[in-house]
């Protein structure tokens, strides 16, 4: 058993360790920007095909302090790489620092790969391994803090938020594990009395997929591959991982809930149909293009999850939707001409109190003051982090005409 570190954005690490109990039944102990838990090969393997919150699945090598690349290389020495990588296989080497005193991270970089090779050398007669940064056999992660630093595998590869269903390069949508984290801190599971959900600002798709996957009981990983799998630590497990892996199949059934998203640009609600069909949920998602000024509920009551439009992509032409969206005519004429932020947001709460009644909205925003804009009282707002920008999820529980009542704040 070892210790295993998950990294994940900020605001989520309470989620996080909720989330490891359920998928593990291990208690996880979380710590700034992530959670720890005692687990072993198969419950890193576990968590990296079901963990929809988590960055990725670290595995500690060693630690110690140090005060500059010449202590980080005898650190890296004290590990038997020979046990993790052949001479024939391929690594790369991340860092991560906090105020560190080091002055150059890639010279630290370079240092702990010497010291794989040197070991390597030494065990295999000569011979050493290669670099790759894109795809390495061996993705090993260093974190250096102000006189301590960590040395670890990364078992996941590329980040957890990769799907694998993704295949646009030119958008920057909502990662797949903060649309993840705005559901978990609803609450929302996917469950039939957890009531529809609706996203109509829905750009990429990131959050609905998200929903749907969860609905229909579809693990995070299922269509991607992991660093693991060509690490040898873990070649006497891969039975177990072939198990892990048709038990996530063999789970997979129809949403027990309406499912409805849309945008108000057609080429936008094509391209996050889609994803959804990549990502396998097309089928339990009902897509709409619809102004989210005018749409309509779909059914008599739900929850509204969305990452909505704000600051400049309001006042610009041509921007009206929340993940990268072009606006239709009824969208670009709210916003020309001077449109501002609380003109738009004005409008959305009072098409909300005046038609969704009864359901409740969760909005992500970097805008404090967003209660302010819809002259709305939240009844909830939970701090969440899109990337490095500090946001709020916050709740609106919508009634016909004004919403009042205590906020809380789970910071």
């Amino acid at each position: 058993m070892t210790a295993l570190f998950l990294p994940c954005p900020g605001g989520v690490e309470a989620l996080l360790a909720d989330e490891v109990l359920r998928i593990t039944g291990r208690t996880a102990e979380t710590t700034r920007g992530g959670a720890w838990v005692e687990g072993d090969e198969r419950t890193a393997m576990q968590l990296n095909l079901e963990s929809r919150l988590a960055t990725r699945v670290l595995w500690p090598l060693t630690d110690g302090a140090y005060r500059d690349e010449h202590d980080l290389y005898a650190l890296a020495r004290r590990v038997a790489w020979e046990r993790w990588i052949t001479p024939e296989q391929t690594l790369r080497v991340d860092v991560s620092a906090m105020r560190s005193p080091l002055t150059s991270l890639n010279f630290a970089a370079l240092r702990i790969k010497d010291a794989v090779c040197d070991v390597l050398r030494e065990t295999s007669g000569g011979s050493r391994p290669s670099v790759d940064t894109r795809h390495p056999d061996l993705p090993i992660a260093l974190f250096v803090g102000p006189d301590h630093a960590t040395l670890y595998v990364d078992t996941s590869g590329e980040p957890l938020f990769k799907r694998g269903w993704r295949e646009d390069k030119g958008e920057a949508p909502l990662k797949e594990t903060l649309a993840a984290a705005m559901l978990a801190a609803a609450g929302w599971q996917g469950r039939a009395e957890d009531g529809a959900l609706l996203d109509p600002c829905c750009g990429a798709g990131t959050i609905i997929i998200e929903a749907a996957q969860i609905a229909c009981g579809i693990a995070a990983g299922a269509q991607r591959r992991f660093a693991f799998e060509r690490m040898l630590p873990f070649k006497p497990f891969m039975a177990a991982w072939r198990d892990l892996k048709r038990a996530a199949e063999a789970r997979v059934h129809q949403s027990a809930v309406p499912l409805f998203a849309g945008d108000v640009s057609f080429r936008m609600t094509d391209f996050a149909t889609r994803n959804a069909e990549r990502a396998g949920v097309r089928q339990a998602i009902d897509f709409k293009t619809a102004d989210a000024l005018q749409r309509q509920p779909p059914v008599a009551g739900g929850v509204l999850m969305l990452n909505p439009p704000y600051g400049e992509r309001i006042g610009a032409k041509g921007q009206g939707s929340g993940q990268g969206s072009q606006p239709g005519p009824t969208a670009r004429e709210a916003f020309e001409g001077g449109g501002t932020p609380a003109e738009f947001f004005g409008a959305l709460a009072s098409h909300w109190k005046q038609h969704y009644a009864g359901w409740s909205a969760w909005l992500l925003s970097p805008d404090m003051k967003l209660p302010g804009l819809m002259r709305l009282k939240e009844s909830r707002r939970v701090p969440l982090f899109n990337g490095p920008i500090e946001c709020r999820l916050f709740r609106f529980d919508l009634v016909a005409g004004s919403n009042r009542g205590p906020a809380t704040d789970s910071a």
